[in-house]
């Protein structure tokens, strides 16, 4: 069965991170489901309208359990993967299906709009789903100190 590569570009999450753990070949895995909408802008002038698109994404792993801990609802990401189909027999019947799995998954908010959005869902009195409230550390480079892929012979 053939993968498509999917790109979905400066998107924001519908809603909360939804964390589980589920029994893999090597025992417990992390999976995490979110649902990232994106917003394009087709047409010009008075014929331009805005068009979302919602795609519901599945995270495994380290990746999961790190969206879970840093992303909230609103939260700003880029994500590539893959989409398979998801076809299965029900009553004699085929149903269609699609699954979109999480490669990569890019975090564009700020460290200082990541906290925010942390303490304001925190100060709501909703769950934080046991996280604590810590800042995250920033292990990344800022964009312009980071090497090339290639460096120039």
């Amino acid at each position: 069965m053939a993968n498509v590569q999917v790109f979905q570009r400066h998107a924001h999450l519908a809603g909360a991170v939804k964390l589980e753990f589920v029994n893999g070949r090597e025992g417990k895995i992390a999976k995490a489901v979110v649902t990232a909408i994106s917003n394009t802008r087709r047409g010009s002038g008075e014929t331009r309208e805005e068009e979302s698109t919602a795609i519901q994404w599945t995270l495994w792993g380290k990746q999961a359990e790190n969206a879970a801990e840093y992303l909230r609802k609103g939260s700003h990401v880029n994500i590539a993967g893959r989409l398979r189909n998801n076809n299965y027999e029900k009553d004699g019947e085929t149903v269609y299906g699609m699954a979109f799995t999480a490669e990569e998954i890019d975090y564009l908010d700020s460290r200082a709009e990541s906290e925010a959005r942390r303490t304001h869902r925190d100060d709501e009195g909703a769950p934080s789903g046991g996280r604590p409230t810590a800042p995250a550390v920033n292990s990344r480079k800022p964009r312009n100190a980071r090497q090339p892929a290639q460096a120039d012979a």
